[in-house]
């Protein structure tokens, strides 16, 4: 099961209303695709939900998880952050070995498989080595 926090489902919320959008037919989904620094991508759109998603119903908004990505994201938490130089939503994920420095990608832990990096100098690096 994901967990969405209150600021997650008040920012989608708003994100809906300001694009015409009724909460009851579209929402956020979020889905993982190969790509990004770290092998796994997390990517998000608005959109309905197609058969087989899993729903998960916060204040009013739905986030849509098809399958598959549900087997990387399930008991991660997705909220929304303000901040001065990175405002939006991110996610907190459990399964992950290790995330890049802009936490928009992952690489997932594998059972009985330790990562191929040194979590004390590496997890968490700024992508592509710059800032």
């Amino acid at each position: 099961m994901i967990q969405v926090t209150d600021a997650a489902a008040g920012h989608l919320l708003e994100l809906l209303k300001d694009k015409d959008f009724s909460p009851e037919e579209k929402g956020l989904r979020l889905f993982v695709e190969k790509g990004g620094c770290a092998g796994m991508s997390y990517a998000m759109q608005i959109a309905a939900a197609s058969p087989g998603d899993d729903v998960i119903e916060k204040n009013g908004v739905k986030v849509f998880v098809d399958g598959e990505s549900l087997e990387y994201l399930d008991g991660c938490q997705l909220d929304y952050v303000e901040a001065l130089n990175d405002s939006g939503f991110k996610i907190e994920n459990p399964n992950a070995a290790r995330s890049c420095g802009c936490g928009t990608s992952f690489e997932p832990a594998t059972a009985d498989k330790e990562p191929e990096y040194d979590p004390e100098t590496m997890d968490g690096e700024v992508c592509g080595g710059s800032k």
